[in-house]
């Protein structure tokens, strides 16, 4: 469809006028590509493009549509709230009512050592909102030198540059002059690839906390801040932590005074089956990060959750140096507040937790049992509706195909082609799903039936190039 003013198409509009994250974008502007894919409309788990094409959302988007597509309730609350009050700030005491009432509703969910809520707009600047709270909170207790955040490899935190630091995938790094100096990283914790052989997952546990251990005793404690992790690791392969994986990690944060930031941005409000991943794995957090499932995605926001014990001394700031000079000009916006009530009284009436927890487990189920044993699977893995298939040429010696043969992205795109939307995962060949957490065992099964024919078109194609035995 061609704009009045000129004989562009979309298509061609969107190629001279948008920079698109993560795409190839020399390829793209000369359209090689092929794209974009213009989504105009949704309906439940299902997405459709200007082309007529309709394909179910594997991924809710990014890990964010999880009472999925077409919830007119939460337009309308917003566009209710937006005649009423469409904006004001939260600076010098001044608040709006969802926002108020959306706070108190997190704060009944969340552990109980939670306390208050400092309100963003994605993942990415509450991340960084929770560092500058562990440098406040440090120089309040007179520690300055407190400074070092510690990640794992492998983990996301967002792309900005403290959080794309955090994130510990080169990819987010290179030509951006990132990770930033007080940013460390530690052992990934995936033991099919990192645990030694006949290493017990509680075992290989005990090593990434030792490995904790080690790195902040060479750092020196007084330098380190706090330790920030994913409950479920998200973007770095969707990656379970092994047994006893939180519990050894804690003992070492306590030895050393450092918090524990839980970035909660996919496993928040249900995806796991549990309201949060801190409570999922019995976590101490204190600080958490918030989005996505926030507000499904309807509007932008987010939250850093202060700890009972991180509060108390963010009051005694006040004394010290004043009013605690952090804020956005968006911070607790009426309209993403009035969305997120909307969304998560959706999650409350139709038992979306619970439903993650019991189609998480069929879905997890279904998965192994198309999966396991296919001459280029090496591992199946997941937790509610958070899953995982990594793909190796070899699964008996976890031989990894070549980077450049790119078989992820060509499994991707053959999932595209039988109408399903999954993801490629970066830095291995990794397909991930996160459905919407609305998915019936009907949709489960469509899904796997889907993924299946995929790959085993890549697996046909790659055996007749002769680059993969004939199983």
């Amino acid at each position: 469809m061609a704009d009045a003013t000129h004989n562009l198409s979309l298509e061609e509009m969107d190629r001279q006028s948008v920079l698109h994250p993560f795409t190839q974008l020399k390829q793209f502007a000369a359209g090689d590509l092929g794209g974009p894919r213009i989504v105009d409309g949704g309906q439940g788990v299902r997405i459709r493009d200007t082309k007529g094409n309709e394909l179910i959302d594997g991924f809710a988007g990014l890990y964010c549509v999880n009472v999925g597509y077409g919830r007119t309730e939460i337009a309308e609350a917003i566009y209710e709230q937006a005649k009423k009050l469409a904006y004001y700030h939260a600076y010098a005491g001044h608040s709006n009512e969802p926002t108020i009432r959306l706070s108190d509703k997190i704060l009944r969910k969340t552990p109980q050592s939670m306390s208050k809520i400092f309100y963003g707009l994605g993942g990415s600047d509450a991340n960084e909102t929770n560092v500058k709270i562990v440098w406040y909170y440090n120089n309040v207790r007179g520690l300055p030198e407190k400074t070092k955040i510690i990640a794992r490899k492998r983990g996301y935190h967002g792309g900005t540059v403290f959080s794309g630091s955090l994130t510990g995938l080169e990819i987010f790094h290179t030509a951006f002059n990132l990770p930033v100096p007080q940013v460390l990283h530690t052992t990934t914790p995936h033991h099919y690839w990192q645990a030694e052989p006949g290493m017990s997952e509680r075992e290989f546990s005990k090593k990434c906390a030792a490995d904790l251990d080690a790195m902040i005793e060479a750092e020196g404690p007084e330098t380190v801040g706090a330790f920030i992790g994913e409950p479920v690791l998200g973007t770095g392969g969707i990656t379970p932590p092994p047994e006893g994986y939180w519990e050894e990690i804690q003992k070492v944060l306590d030895k050393h005074d450092v918090l524990l930031i839980s970035d909660e941005v996919v496993c928040g409000f249900g995806r796991l089956g549990s309201e949060f991943g801190a409570l999922h794995y019995d976590m101490k957090p204190d600080l958490m990060t918030v989005a996505k499932g926030l507000t499904s995605a309807y509007q932008p926001l987010s939250g850093s959750i202060v700890g009972e014990r991180v509060w108390r001394v963010l009051e005694q700031g006040s004394d010290k140096y004043g009013p605690f000079a952090h804020g956005l000009t968006y911070s607790a916006h009426p309209c993403g507040a009035a969305a997120a009530l909307a969304n998560l009284e959706i999650i409350e009436r139709e038992g979306l937790v619970e439903n993650s927890k019991t189609a998480g487990a069929y879905f997890q189920k279904k998965l192994k049992e198309s999966f396991e044993g296919h001459p280029m699977v090496g591992e199946v893995r997941g937790e509610g509706l958070l899953a995982a298939i990594e793909f190796v040429a070899d699964p008996a010696s976890k031989t990894r195909f070549d980077p450049s043969m790119k078989v992820g992205a060509q499994l991707a795109a053959a999932c595209v082609s039988e109408g399903l939307i999954s993801r490629a995962m970066p830095h291995g060949d990794i397909l991930g799903f996160a459905p919407p957490l609305i998915v019936k065992e009907d949709d489960v099964d469509e899904i796997v039936a889907r993924t299946k024919k995929a790959v085993d078109t890549v697996t046909d194609k790659l055996v007749r190039e002769g680059q993969l035995k004939a199983a």
